[in-house]
């Protein structure tokens, strides 16, 4: 089966590894990108998989191939900077599964602006869709999953919030406060006994439509160019893959993980080491 450029077998139990067996993962922003890739691999590995877009239709319709495919999957529409509709969002996943086992706070953007030219709403809607989102998730995760035994909470921040950029100003301070957040809770959640791991992913320049248009923004350059440009800054020689992030994704969602947390994951084929 091909859908949008992803082959996508029938999932057959043999082909399943089931490293995440029967979890319920929930993954914000699922329906394109670092989303929908982490959403493909959880449900191939077994995994009960809420995929939560304001991109109804290709939610819907990755959801759709899931199931048809033998997997697990349910799509709801989720504004994540809304509380309300979050609340919604756990509701029905309680209500369906009894229990959320992993939160991937994965939905998230930004604009290129910098300190003379960034307006003060776009800052707040950029601190708002990255931050706001953050904490109302993993707020909600924690209430629920300390009362059914613990879980793993992964908030998807950028190398943007490790390493500034004159031009990023929004998202990297946003990304940056992701990185800084997660350890809080990581630790709180362990000195409470919750059996609750929080960790951070910090992916370097990714190939997906909203990356490459983002970079061509940036420099000038056509899509190509841009892509050629930003992977000659990558000392792997290239820029990364959706699937590459969704691998680390899915070892922070297993139980390979148990002692991980309050840790920054950086896959960015060397950028940051520079």
């Amino acid at each position: 089966m091909k859908t949008n450029g992803h082959y996508m077998p029938k999932l057959k139990k043999e082909d399943t590894m089931g490293r995440v067996s029967d979890k319920v993962c929930l993954v914000t922003g699922g329906a394109n990108g670092l989303g929908e890739a982490s959403v493909r691999l959880l449900a191939k590995e077994g995994a009960k998989v809420i995929i939560t877009d304001i991109d109804d239709a290709k939610g819907s319709a990755l959801a759709d191939e899931i199931c048809k495919s033998g997997g697990e999957a349910l799509f709801l529409s989720h504004d994540v900077t809304s509380e309300d509709v979050w609340k919604n969002v756990f509701q029905t996943v309680l209500e369906k599964y009894g229990r959320l086992d992993v939160l991937v706070n994965n939905a998230g953007g930004g604009t290129y602006n910098d300190i003379e030219t960034l307006s003060l709403e776009d800052w707040r809607k950029i601190i708002s869709f990255n931050m706001d989102s953050t904490f109302i998730g993993t707020q909600l995760a924690v209430k629920s999953m300390k009362e059914t035994g613990g879980g793993s909470i992964i908030n998807m921040s950028s190398v943007g919030g490790l390493v500034g950029s004159p031009n990023l100003v929004a998202y990297s301070a946003a990304k940056a406060g992701v990185k800084l957040f997660t350890k809080s809770v990581a630790v709180h959640c362990g000195n409470n006994n919750y059996n609750i791991r929080v960790n951070s992913v910090h992916p370097g320049l990714i190939k997906t439509v909203s990356g490459i248009d983002m970079a061509s923004k940036a420099t000038g350059m056509s899509p190509e160019e841009a892509e050629a440009a930003f992977a000659s800054l990558h000392p792997i020689g290239r820029i990364g893959k959706p699937e590459e992030i969704a691998q680390m994704v899915l070892f922070l969602a297993s139980d390979e993980s148990s002692f991980t947390t309050g840790a920054e994951f950086v896959v960015d084929g060397g950028y940051t080491a520079q």
